[in-house]
């Protein structure tokens, strides 16, 4: 019997440390686990008997790169409890703020940690060095997302503004002007990103994924719709617990989330664009259609062309909200505090992201309930390798280690810890 044993100490790019285990016995992969062992963080303790208006502010810290999907979520959770509905431009300019948040996130993803997976090179510094445009289209991609969040959020990172029942303050059309100025070279720009990202040299792969994600019959989702899945599911995001479960494994500090029904499923830019591709502007189905792709797609190595699609829907959806955008009456909807019990569910760049709170009657809170993406993606990160690994077995170690590393970051899991390398150790027994 032969035994062959895959062993990546710490893994790039990952929220947190994590790590890979694969276990190769006669050929065939018998195991594989993503060790994630960040260490915990404590939010949803740390909400606990806080009033329910802190909530946006507190979980916008819980990522520096996605803050508006955890205050969207949270926020729509507070006002689902206490019966507040936002609607008209307050509504508006949450999506713009959202637009703002994928564009620079993405843009981060596609041209600093992805990029260099399919060109073979290290990182984006030694990229630029010979792709010094292209880096600096990436860049300024992310300045257009960043210029978005510092004026509707009140700052790039961790954003201010958002508060229960609408916003601090709201811009008036003349400050929203010169956005819609730099957002028109950022939709040149990220179309050109498709047409880029199309071209790279992408490995074959075809999954029969378990898709989940938003679906709204009027937009492509970002913070309202319900939940649903290519298999079927259709339910309220108050419904969630009922399908979705989480549980502790040994290897991970981290929670595993499954359906209860069929195990593992795959949340993010490939089930949101495969859910709702009719959902997309004219323009990002015209450029995923000239890109080779479908209404639907299962490589997860082409997300890095679906994210780019989601760029460009983004810039086009920015700049259609601001020509529409009339200055509200107020910034905010007047509400009272009361026990109750309140649901949110919103798409981060990296995917679907549940929030569930329960207030007493002064508004305290007294649970939280935080499920974010990564977690619900980490079973099906390992069904991946589970899959794929056996095909590379023949490869040289270094390449295997950077093939299973790309796997990984197909996925976009995190930025906090891209500055670790993959080690590498393969044991033959």
């Amino acid at each position: 019997m032969s035994r062959k044993t895959i062993k990546v100490n710490y893994l790039a790019r990952v929220e947190g440390e994590g790590a890979l285990n694969v276990t190769v016995r006669d050929g065939q992969v018998r195991n594989a686990e993503l060790r994630i062992f960040e260490p915990p963080r404590f939010f949803e303790g740390l909400l606990r008997g806080r009033d329910y208006s802190e909530a946006p502010d507190v979980t916008a810290r819980i990522c520096g790169i996605c803050p508006v999907a955890y205050q969207m979520s949270s926020v729509n959770a507070m006002e689902n409890a206490l019966g507040i509905d936002v609607d008209g431009p307050l509504r508006a300019l949450r999506r713009l703020l959202y637009c703002g948040e994928w564009i620079e996130s993405h843009a981060l993803h596609i041209y600093m940690l992805h990029a260099p997976d399919f060109l073979g090179y290290a990182g984006a510094v030694d990229m630029a060095k010979d792709y010094p445009d292209i880096v600096k289209r990436g860049l300024a991609l992310k300045k257009a997302g960043n210029a978005i969040m510092a004026l509707v959020g009140g700052r790039e990172i961790h954003p201010i503004n958002v508060r229960v029942g609408g916003f601090y303050r709201t811009p008036t059309r003349k400050e929203l002007a010169p956005l819609a100025e730099a957002l028109k070279q950022a939709r040149d720009d990220a179309l050109a990103t498709v047409r880029w990202t199309a071209g790279l040299d992408i490995p074959e792969a075809d999954r029969d994924y378990h898709l989940v994600a938003l679906h709204h019959p009027d937009e492509y989702p970002m913070n309202a719709g319900r939940i649903i899945s290519s298999r079927g599911l259709d339910i309220a995001v108050e419904d969630y617990n009922q399908h979705f479960v989480e549980s502790h494994v040994q290897r991970s500090t981290a929670l595993h989330s499954h359906l209860r029904e069929h195990d593992c499923y795959l949340v993010g830019p490939l089930a949101r664009y495969s859910l709702n591709f009719d959902q997309l502007s004219p323009m990002a189905r015209e450029a995923a259609k000239d890109a080779g792709l479908g209404a639907t797609c299962n490589n997860p190595f082409q997300s890095i062309v679906v994210r780019s699609i989601e760029v460009l829907y983004a810039c086009d959806e920015a700049l259609r909200l601001i020509d529409a955008y009339q200055e509200p009456e107020q910034p905010f909807l007047a509400h009272e505090p009361k026990a109750s019990e309140g649901f949110g569910c919103t798409e981060a760049p990296r995917g679907l992201l549940f929030h569930r709170y329960r207030l007493d009657a002064e508004g305290r809170i007294q649970e939280a309930q935080i499920v974010p993406p990564t977690s619900q993606n980490q079973p099906s990160i390992e069904a991946d390798l589970k899959e794929m690994v056996g095909g590379w077995l023949d490869l040289p170690a270094d390449v295997l280690r950077e093939r299973c590393e790309q796997t990984i970051r197909n996925y976009d899991p995190c930025i906090s810890c891209a500055t670790h390398f993959l080690k590498l150790d393969v044991r033959h027994e």
